[in-house]
């Protein structure tokens, strides 16, 4: 079997062409090895490109866990820079994933422009004094620190606390992933973050429904789209339009996605 490696900001995937229908996405252990950065190619996570009637392409997206997943930001960007790689498409796409449609652009210098979900205003969250909920496709906490009284991110355990609200009964039983969040001096500058992924069960270099997430929390704190966000993987942009009632239309999330290398694993191990 011929797999791609793709990495959006330093969320890493591995991608599969699909279209002819041969990868058994029921094998989770299969999917898991796969994604093992020891035993395996490793990724944050695995996709499957497939056809899909009145799409470009449909998005099958499998968490580092082996189980399926929801809406993968990073991910649909590379999917998008997939296809293109393929000539499926050109400079546009139009494709169905597990949280609806979505359209993307792909800019002539590799930046992949990828429409996100309508969402809803931004809730108080049940775990911690002013934290915020928002579902972008996926189930975000968002978490900002508080610089008289927190560490600087950087020398945030991000593990340890993400780990604690992930699995805090408030968001049973499926759990949640926790964003921790620097609020900079002047909020054009790009907002610090560093996100605690649910089914990788660990801090990742980037997360792009995270940082949508936090871009739309940041605009009760002053921020104006599009913001820029600062991740360990390097730096993304989210741009929206307030809504009357609170929410958020016309989300784009922006950034690189870069192919790393192909191979052939065999499909028996």
């Amino acid at each position: 079997m011929t797999f791609h490696k793709y990495q959006g900001t330093g969320n890493d995937f591995i991608i599969f062409d699909d279209r002819a229908r041969q990868f058994d996405e029921t094998d989770q252990a299969r999917i898991a090895a796969l994604c093992h950065r020891r035993f395996g190619i490793g990724a944050d996570g695995l996709m499957l490109l497939r056809e899909r009637a009145g799409y470009d392409f449909e998005m099958v997206y499998f968490n580092a866990d082996g189980a399926p997943s929801s809406m993968c930001g990073n991910g649909g960007r590379c999917l998008v820079a997939f296809a293109k790689y393929l000539n499926i498409i050109q400079d546009t796409a139009y494709f169905l994933a597990v949280d609806g449609p979505h359209e993307a652009r792909v800019e002539a210098d590799g930046t992949v422009r990828l429409r996100m979900i309508d969402v809803a205003e931004p809730q108080p969250a049940e775990v911690g004094d002013g934290d915020i909920f928002v579902h972008t496709g996926s189930p975000h906490h968002v978490h900002f620190l508080d610089p008289h009284e927190s560490l600087p991110l950087a020398e945030f355990n991000v593990f340890a606390a993400g780990h604690d609200i992930r699995y805090d009964q408030a968001y049973d039983p499926t759990g949640t992933n926790v964003n921790f969040v620097e609020v900079p001096a002047d909020p054009a500058h790009p907002w610090p973050v560093r996100t605690y992924e649910r089914g990788v069960e660990d801090e990742t270099y980037s997360c792009g429904t995270g940082v949508t997430a936090v871009a739309l929390a940041a605009s009760q704190r002053g921020a104006t789209s599009p913001v820029r966000l600062s991740t360990p993987g390097g730096l993304l942009e989210v741009a929206f339009e307030l809504q009357a009632d609170g929410g958020f239309t016309n989300v784009w999330l922006s950034g690189p996605a870069v192919r790393v290398f192909g191979g052939t694993i065999d499909p028996s191990h």
